[in-house]
């Protein structure tokens, strides 16, 4: 199957799809001249937005990937280009939102699936509900192919611990009953071209592995695959964190993920942090 990709935000995970579509169009937004420059190098049709009209790009596209960030009002394409897509809609064979698993807040440790109510203590976590809705609304109202995924924390190469392991700025923060989920951005590309072979209108997926797991563990096998003593433990109400580093440690909560392996058949690569970072010192050094 091949078709013509238009991805809204064309970031980290939205270029790990990208490399599994061969032989299809691939048009990606970004805000940066230089980066325009280096995904047409890639063989990408870049359109610079906001600046550019996306009208012509909508209208040739057979599915749409959106992962720009919202604001305040929610998601700035749907702002301006709703009813464009709206009417795109006959021709979509599917459109993928990203969004967070911020969206389900704070549940002390406990587990969340896709029908766990939304209840964000976060204005990240709250904008994302924005976001959410705006999209399923669109999709209530246009007929629109829409599916959601919500992602945990991504890893991958430049993207791991290694770097600051290294040079000795890790510090393993220490809270009482603090569990992260986290997710390849391999694994992550996986779920969505299984999602584009198997379309499932107004379908949402949680998109984690299968070990979520407290933050210190991760940096302390980090260490232990580079031969180096753990970083120092810090208490979390000592610890120097910048205010949106500090956000994601007033939330705790394991991710349930069977529904992209019951509905989509997946398999993932890197199912646990220590899979993931052995691969990516291997491959990444």
């Amino acid at each position: 199957m091949t078709g013509s990709l238009l991805s809204l935000g064309h970031g980290y995970s939205a270029a790990a799809l990208a490399r599994r579509l061969e032989g299809w169009r691939i048009i990606g937004t970004t805000r940066r001249t230089e980066k325009a420059d280096r995904l047409r190098r890639q063989g990408i049709e870049a359109l610079l937005w906001p600046g550019e009209d996306l009208s012509r790009a909508i209208a040739g596209a057979t599915h749409i990937l959106a992962s720009i960030a919202p604001g305040d009002a929610g998601d700035p394409v749907l702002a301006d280009y709703a009813d464009t897509i709206a009417a795109a809609s006959p021709h979509l064979k599917w459109v993928g939102y990203l969004s967070t698993t911020g969206v389900y807040g704070d549940h002390q440790g406990g587990w969340v699936d896709e029908t766990t109510p939304l209840t964000p203590t976060t204005k990240r976590g709250r904008i994302r509900v924005i976001a959410e809705r705006q999209w399923q609304d669109l999709a209530a109202r246009a007929g629109l192919p829409l599916h959601i995924f919500r992602l945990a924390g991504i890893y991958g190469p430049g993207r791991g611990p290694f770097e600051k392991v290294r040079n000795g700025t890790a510090r393993r923060i220490i809270r009482e009953n603090q569990y992260f989920s986290r997710i390849h951005v391999e694994d992550i590309a996986t779920v969505l071209a299984a999602s584009i072979a198997r379309p499932d209108p107004g379908a949402i997926y949680n998109v984690a592995d299968d070990d979520p797991s407290p933050p210190e563990e991760v940096l302390a096998e980090a260490a232990r695959l580079l031969g180096l003593p753990p970083p120092p433990e810090v208490p979390f109400e000592e610890a120097d964190l910048t205010p949106l580093a500090r956000s994601f440690y007033t939330e705790s909560k394991r991710v349930r993920n069977e529904k992209i392996k019951s509905a989509l058949g997946v398999k993932l690569a890197y199912p646990d942090y220590q899979a993931g970072l052995k691969a990516l010192l291997r491959d990444t050094g």
